[in-house]
């Protein structure tokens, strides 16, 4: 190839990484309001994290188009071509993030008139802030190829699901001690589980 077609090809692959980011911050920006919307029984921002997910879906739509476009072009070998496999693979893990922190909003929209105490949510706040370092952390890693860092993270995940089976026994202590606090629990426990399916992706 000549020096023009390299570069060319380098600035399409470079192009594949930027919108990964791109998907990677828009999850993580949902996944945060969605909790948000939850701690704080905020109609308004649940409802737009709701719609915030299309912006996700139509940029792992886009970088499909980009890849299969790159593919047919390039014809690229080796490395280059399971650079754009891992990319895809990335950015279907992304599209589920941005999904199961939707599915994390419509909880909160479901239950925010009405109370639920604050204790309840220390556990989930907890899984959430673990989630979003992860996810901060592995999107580094594959932005600096850090291999090391990349293993870290998915070791890490093991906290997450621990963490889930204590909210988990905790959110069913306060259904069975009373059965008014079954309907808000019920969406918290399937909030948690999103949460946790967050870890992973």
């Amino acid at each position: 190839m000549t020096s023009h077609t390299v570069k060319s090809y380098d600035a399409d692959l470079a192009a594949l990484d930027r919108a990964t980011a791109e998907m990677g911050g828009l999850a993580e920006k949902l996944l945060a309001d969605a909790f948000v919307a939850l701690e704080r029984r905020d109609l308004r921002l649940a409802e737009a994290s709701v719609i915030a997910d299309g912006a996700i879906d139509r940029l792992e739509r886009q970088l499909q188009e980009q890849a299969i476009l790159l593919i047919a072009k390039r014809q690229p070998m080796a490395n280059d071509l399971r650079h754009i496999m891992t990319v895809l693979k990335i950015a279907s893990d992304l599209e589920r993030v941005g999904d199961l922190a939707k599915n994390i909003a419509k909880r909160a929209a479901a239950i925010a008139r009405e109370s639920h105490p604050k204790p309840l949510l220390s556990g989930i706040r907890h899984m959430t802030e673990l989630a979003l370092r992860q996810l901060k952390d592995v999107l580094d890693a594959f932005g600096s190829r850090d291999t090391e860092k990349a293993i870290v993270v998915w070791r890490s995940d093991a906290g997450l699901d621990a963490l889930y089976n204590s909210v988990f026994r905790e959110l069913l202590t306060y259904m069975m001690e009373d059965p008014r606090n079954i309907g808000v629990c019920t969406h918290l426990l399937f909030g948690a589980k999103n949460i946790e399916r967050i870890g992973d992706h």
